[in-house]
């Protein structure tokens, strides 16, 4: 069974950082990373980094984002630094993979944590 363990979020004044972490668990991943979603607006990407290594972020993030995978732990982490009132919503941790055996890749999505971000 595949699971997304998210940590992470709550109550952070803008200008901190947001650090965000996710541990999926039951298949081979091939892309992780984080989605959000705002209250009224679609759920858009924030960051995601493939096995190879590449990163892509949005760019309202971009500069002030890092996301990065501890091997070690199999948990990919986001940190997003200077937050901004905008930046508040439900984060998604994403992933993409596939079961050992399946020749078909599936995307896997968290619960979801929220991110309140104070003035």
């Amino acid at each position: 069974q595949v699971k997304l363990v998210e940590s992470g979020g709550g109550l952070v004044q803008a200008g901190e950082s947001l650090r965000l972490s996710c541990a999926p668990r039951g298949a081979i991943f091939t892309t992780m990373g984080w989605y959000r979603q705002a209250q009224g607006n679609q759920r858009e990407l924030v960051a995601t980094r493939s096995s190879d290594g590449k990163t892509n972020y949005v760019a309202s993030v971009e500069g002030r984002s890092t996301i990065s995978l501890d091997n070690a732990k199999l948990t990919v982490h986001l940190q997003i630094d200077n937050l901004k009132p905008e930046d508040a919503g439900v984060y998604y941790c994403y992933c993409r993979g596939y079961i050992s055996g399946d020749l078909l890749q599936t995307d896997y999505w968290g619960q979801g944590i929220q991110v309140t971000v104070s003035s």
